[in-house]
């Protein structure tokens, strides 16, 4: 059952501006000994996030996995991207970068969800948002200056 809900609201329109944030967000969380779930629309932004998560910083290492369907999630990897919210196992943080709705999500018990100032996405996760409220979930939304 989902406790909370965090959305972050980039300045800039774009994937990439949203990818590089996920991939901090999962650094944060993975240092800070969480298990991550990236939930990715598709292949293309599977592939990217794989990439960004061993180039997006020099310093940086982020073990993960990335889940196509029928792959096994290995236990000791803290980190996956998946293309289906039912692949990944269960984690501590989930990154809902697929726009996946709250139905689909509800086994987890943190989300965030990674906006910009794209209209149709900025009205997406409104609609989110109002049915997470609704379900009486934990919301916090932060604006990022970037």
């Amino acid at each position: 059952m989902t406790e909370r809900v965090d959305f972050y609201v980039l300045k800039n329109a774009g994937a990439r501006a949203r990818h590089l944030f996920a991939c901090r967000l999962a650094e944060k969380a993975y240092l800070k000994q969480l298990g991550v779930a990236l939930l990715v629309a598709d292949e293309s932004q599977a592939r990217e996030l794989d990439e960004l998560l061993w180039t997006f910083e020099d310093q940086s290492f982020v073990p993960h996995q990335l889940l196509r369907a029928g792959d096994e999630a290995d236990a000791h990897t803290p980190v996956c991207i998946a293309l289906d919210p039912r692949s990944p196992p269960r984690s501590d943080l989930v990154l809902n970068l697929g726009g996946f709705e709250p139905d689909a999500l509800q086994r987890y018990k943190r989300i965030a969800e990674i906006l910009d100032e794209d209209g149709e996405r900025l009205r997406r996760g409104r609609e989110r948002f109002k049915t997470y409220r609704e379900r009486k979930i934990a919301l916090e939304t932060h604006q990022m200056r970037e």
